[in-house]
């Protein structure tokens, strides 16, 4: 493709927050991992892996967050996951030998062994090392995120900010070997000053929501088409609405269409009790267990969704994928018209959303993929590192105070039901950085001591806990994950304080809270 017409960046952002229980042996919470990997990332790296070495020319862009990163790296996940996998090859056998909906049972075993594959072939990291593997042949470009998913605009300190920055950055060098370019900031967050804190740390650019870039100080000349550049030279991508919406949305978007697979009926409610028991948590509850055998249908009750088909729903995932790539060629050349340049459209959505959420959704990237690398294609794929190569003369601007999500200015992160922790971030970031600055050479005892409080904050500041208290999705466990994060920083640097660090309490705390190993507490200094 010599002169495309315009450039498309499809940004997937992975990330989960940190769960990890050694004091259980099964944890309901650790399946949001399990369920992840199994629907969503084996299926994108599957995909990614099969256009690579068939010799497709693609290009995508991909966060995979510091805490997801240490949960796919941790030996006891890698464990806990490799029974969940195993409970779940069971289940789909003990359903072959009933003849439960043959077609769609063999779409499972499929999905579970290709997981099962994928995640024993692999040694040592299994999973990121195919990810760094695709990064290191040109096809991915991965982003880093803030440590813990931190929402920066609710920081009081810039230390704050430079903490979840900095040790974002380090963990990406651990994982990955290089240094990130990009970085995709927790939920959008972006307020003046944040930058800076990203160019202190080498980070090039960053994704805001639109309307951040719209209203910044100054009006982008080619909107939201084209790459700016905030004061502290850190370029900005925004993005597009029209793309992005015809993919994440359920009502106007493709994942609402009828023949796709129902996500909210399952064989957890749908199988006698007796049967599905053994595949449960301990305490019993029926929940699913990913295995469903409906389609969306429409807007009628769960009882009234009527049977799944997955050939059909794979090939209106072929059709959809063809009429995005349609409507992103008409897109670019009426936007190359009116902006006198090829256009450079962001396309970013959450990767759980492909396969986990719509579970047609891998497939539709792969055919999004092939159309667009097809003769003929007017718009190419490309990552952002690639489009400053070719837009290296940015317009300058400061970007808005902006998030995504529901309304776009942090509300979901900031309301009458989540706003008292911040009072209590605050408090213990003043502490964090006093102590590191009053202690820059600390050793042993005491330094652990720090280490373990810095990431007891890092993991307080998540920004995961305000928000599922906002859905009302998992509250009490966001309530005590807050508080228990919160009561350990607070109990650590009264230790420090009174230089009476209790040996046997923090080695329980480090075996609990085990994330980022080379973490220097001195990124809060």
């Amino acid at each position: 493709m010599v002169d495309p017409a315009g450039r498309l960046c499809l940004m997937l952002h992975a990330h989960l927050p940190f769960v990890r229980h050694p004091e259980h042996p099964r944890f309901l919470e650790e399946d949001w991992l399990f369920e992840a990997i199994t629907e969503t990332y084996v299926p994108l790296l599957s995909m990614m892996e099969r256009l690579r070495d068939e010799g497709v020319p693609f290009r995508l862009a991909m966060t995979l967050s510091p805490t997801l990163c240490e949960m796919l790296a941790d030996p006891l996940l890698q464990d806990r996951y490799g029974r969940y996998l195993a409970s779940r090859i069971d289940l789909i056998g003990r359903e072959r030998q009933r003849g439960s909906r043959p077609a769609v049972v063999e779409v499972y075993r499929k999905l579970f062994h290709q997981a099962e594959e994928l995640f024993e072939r692999r040694n040592g990291r299994r999973i990121l090392g195919a990810f760094r593997s695709l990064q290191d042949s040109g096809q991915l470009e991965i982003l880093t995120c803030g440590a813990t998913h931190g929402f920066l605009p609710s920081m009081g300190r810039p230390e704050a900010v430079n903490a979840q920055i900095g040790a974002a950055v380090a963990n990406y060098r651990k994982h990955f070997g290089r240094a990130p370019r990009g970085i995709w900031l927790p939920e959008c967050g972006y307020a003046p000053g944040v930058d800076a804190a990203l160019a202190r740390h080498g980070i090039e650019w960053f994704v805001v929501d639109s309307h951040g870039l719209i209203n910044g100080s100054r009006v982008p000349k080619r909107g939201l088409f084209a790459p700016v550049r905030t004061p502290a030279g850190v370029a900005v991508f925004a993005r597009d609405r029209e793309s992005s919406k015809q993919v994440w949305s359920a009502k106007e978007g493709y994942p609402g269409d009828g023949i796709y697979r129902e996500f909210y009926r399952d064989l957890g409610y749908d199988a006698d009790y007796e049967y599905i028991k053994p595949y449960l948590q301990p305490d019993g509850v029926r929940r699913n267990v990913g295995l469903k055998y409906h389609r969306v249908t429409g807007e009628v009750a769960l009882h009234a969704k009527e049977p799944y088909d997955p050939g059909a729903a794979f090939a209106r995932a072929d059709e959809h994928a063809a009429n995005f790539v349609f409507n992103r060629g008409q897109q670019a050349r009426w936007l190359r018209e009116k902006l006198g340049a090829p256009p450079t459209i962001i396309s970013p959505y959450d990767a759980e959303l492909f396969g986990h959420w719509w579970f047609e959704g891998p497939r539709f990237l792969e055919s999004v993929a092939r159309g667009l690398a097809a003769p003929g294609s007017e718009v190419a794929l490309i990552s952002p590192s690639e489009v400053l190569k070719i837009e290296n003369r940015l317009q300058t601007l400061e970007p808005s105070m902006s998030t995504w999500g529901d309304k776009g200015y942090a509300e979901v992160w900031l309301n009458g039901g989540n706003d008292w922790m911040v009072r209590h971030q605050h408090r213990a970031e003043d502490r964090m950085v006093e102590l590191a600055r009053r202690r820059p050479d600390a050793s042993g005892l005491e330094r652990r001591a720090l280490t373990q409080a810095a990431r007891e904050l890092l993991l307080a500041q998540a920004s995961d806990w305000p928000f599922l208290i906002t859905v009302g999705t998992a509250a009490p466990y966001a309530h005590r994950r807050f508080r228990e994060h919160a009561a350990r920083f607070i109990r650590l640097a009264d230790m420090i304080d009174r230089g009476a660090v209790d040996e046997r309490e923090l080695h329980g705390i480090e075996e609990r809270d085990s994330i980022f190993q080379e973490l220097d507490y001195r990124v809060f200094a």
